[in-house]
């Protein structure tokens, strides 16, 4: 099941059924970098937090690749609500295959227009490592500007790195609209 998506890419249900591809991809060294995580996880350890996330107040969307017409899953992206003020801050996770091809900044664009949209949403945020050029120019095309800077807040690669904080407001987020055109007729 697919909730939003374009020709590329789409979101839809996070699943219980699809934990040990989640796990598999979270155990990529480049993601554990990218997260400035230092150690795996087991699969026994993602399996029993499973069950909390999909019983947890956190907006979870499975990231699916439709570049060959079939909807294959390639990433997760998370929204985690403060509700009191109608925020929340991003973050996404691409399996190595997926990355370089553009969907990390289409699941963060249908993320984003699921946040303001539908979730009302009026400001979302996230951190990224500031040797993260990559992600921090994949963010910006889909509608993030940077906020600020953590300094030495992060690892990358062993070295201590600022953290770049970026955010997106409803009031700014242009450009075509998934949801939107849902209900338009």
């Amino acid at each position: 099941m697919l909730w939003i998506g374009t020709d590329t890419c789409a979101l839809g249900p996070y699943r219980s059924d699809l934990v040990e591809t989640y796990w598999r991809w979270e155990q990529d060294p480049s993601l554990l970098v990218g997260y400035g995580r230092q150690g795996p996880e087991s699969l026994e350890a993602r399996t029993e937090g499973m069950g909390h996330q999909l019983r947890g107040e956190n907006i979870r969307f499975t990231v699916y690749d439709l570049a060959d017409g079939t909807p294959v899953p390639a990433g997760v992206t998370t929204l985690l609500p403060d509700r009191g003020v109608r925020t929340a801050e991003f973050v996404i996770m691409l399996a190595p295959e997926a990355r370089g091809r553009g969907l990390g900044h289409g699941a963060t664009r249908l993320t984003l227009d699921y946040a303001f949209h539908v979730t009302n949403l009026r400001m979302v945020w996230l951190k990224v490592l500031a040797p993260n050029a990559a992600g921090i120019n994949a963010y910006a095309k889909a509608g993030f500007r940077r906020a600020g800077t953590l300094r030495q807040a992060g690892y990358w690669l062993g070295r201590v790195c600022d953290e770049i904080v970026m955010d997106a407001v409803a009031s700014e987020f242009g450009g075509p609209s998934v949801v939107k055109s849902l209900f338009t007729p």
